[in-house]
């Protein structure tokens, strides 16, 4: 448990803790929440603050907007970590902010990683945040819907802070080489573009940004009074040449083809080393899962249907553990996509069926599958002549669901690839059955 203040310039800090914003002006970023006109920043400027969670990924302001509340509400700020604090800790903070009340200051209680508190620990907050001897500001990187207990989250207003953009990123190099704070003082050289690569290579989270800007700044090559980083310079310090690209630009694009078109051809060396590449090169892991959750469906499909689940939890390992754990887990997932049985069954019937409901939106629904809530829909025909398969010995009817205009359309037209002919099989024995019962 710490309390702040915003005059220590200490430069033998970290740069992030050097170049930490004092006021909304400063601050980069979560312009949908402190913009001007904005709800956030009108609630600050208003001093109109109550308990809130501040919920998104790491390195995005999370601590540093609190300290702002807490700053511009002339409030005092303690910060509270839920990983070192206990029940304890809890009941002393209360008392001191009970006593700060008694003279009239207002507390700002800081909580980050709130979702680490068990449930316990979280009700001990509540008596005293309903009675408002303090305000909570919880800092999760997880959803507190599941996280944070009910009563507490009640009582809270969310506020989703969003990853920082290359742009804004970008913004707060440059001025950390301007800062007095920061780097302003010295003569620093660095190419706009190895900033842009810096910025890249954060993915959204400032602390690395300025993290990242300090090592190279400090292992620049020293001429005079000049300070000169090089592109040797970056790739040295961040160990990893393959970073030098941009990730929302062409080569983005054409490592994530080279991955997929490598596991569509099942060779998961190839497909083993473009995930490689991307991943060296700082790309999201959570980007190559979800680009694979959809390679599952898209070209193996029902061959395989435990490639879905495989890679689902894939990429639930990569959100739980991130980088650099695992890459293991995606490489399982790619080899296994490689290697097994393809179908484009899948993507095919979607987009047959896309095109015949673009073309026909207004096809009504067949008074037979309608729902019959009221008596009127029932009186109207809603649901008559409906057919519970599960009453029949074989379970299957021989009922219309598809529109007049669409009855004999085929979607779906299964491969005989993997389990997907075990599939096509029982379709057949299905459409057999169908055209046999016809016109019982």
């Amino acid at each position: 448990m710490e309390q702040y203040t915003f005059f220590n310039t200490d430069t033998s800090r970290p740069l992030a803790a050097r170049l930490r914003p004092v006021s909304l002006e400063e601050f980069v970023g979560q312009k949908h929440l402190i913009g001007e006109g904005k709800i956030l920043r009108r609630l600050i400027e208003s001093d109109r603050i109550s308990s809130m969670i501040f919920w998104g990924p790491p390195g995005v302001g999370k601590t540093t907007l609190a300290r702002i509340i807490a700053n511009s509400t002339k409030a005092r700020f303690i910060d509270f970590s839920a990983v070192t604090s206990g029940i304890k800790e809890i009941k002393q903070v209360m008392q001191q902010a009970e006593d700060n009340l008694r003279f009239g200051e207002k507390t700002i209680l800081f909580i980050d990683e709130i979702h680490r508190f068990n449930k316990a620990q979280q009700d001990a907050f509540l008596p005293f945040v309903e009675k408002g001897s303090i305000i909570l500001i919880g800092a999760t990187t997880e959803n507190p819907s599941f996280e944070v207990n009910s009563a507490l989250l009640s009582r809270c207003k969310v506020f989703v802070l969003q990853a920082l953009s290359q742009d804004d990123l970008s913004q707060l190099l440059n001025r950390a080489l301007r800062d007095p704070r920061g780097f302003g003082t010295l003569k620093v050289q660095i190419p706009e573009e190895l900033i842009e690569t810096i910025a890249g290579f954060a993915n959204g989270d400032a602390r690395t940004a300025l993290s990242t800007l300090e090592m190279v700044v400090l292992n620049g090559e020293m001429d005079g009074e000049t300070i000169t980083v090089t592109k040797e310079t970056v790739e040295q310090c961040i160990s990893k040449k393959s970073l030098l690209y941009d990730k929302g630009g062409e080569e983005h694009y054409n490592l994530i083809s080279a991955l997929h078109k490598s596991m569509r051809n099942s060779d998961p060396d190839a497909a083993v080393y473009w995930l490689a590449r991307m991943l060296e090169a700082g790309e999201d892991p959570l980007y190559v899962a979800r680009r694979i959750v959809r390679f599952a469906s898209e070209d193996v499909g029902l061959a395989d249907p435990r490639a879905l689940e495989l890679c689902v939890a894939a990429y639930q390992a990569c959100h739980f553990i991130g980088m650099p754990e695992c890459t293991v887990h995606l490489t399982q997932a790619v080899t296994y996509l490689s290697l097994a049985p393809k179908s484009n069954a899948m993507e095919v019937a979607y987009m047959s069926a896309k095109e015949d409901a673009s073309k026909m939106l207004a096809e009504p629904v067949p008074l037979v599958i309608r729902n019959a809530p009221t008596r009127l829909m029932k009186d109207l025909g809603y649901g008559k002549g409906y057919q519970y398969a599960h009453d029949t010995e074989d379970k299957l009817t021989n009922m219309q669901c598809l529109p007049d205009s669409l009855l004999g359309r085929e979607y779906y037209r299964p491969t005989d690839q993997g389990l997907e002919s075990r599939f096509k099989e029982r379709l057949q024995q299905i459409k057999e059955w169908k055209e046999a019962h016809k016109n019982k």
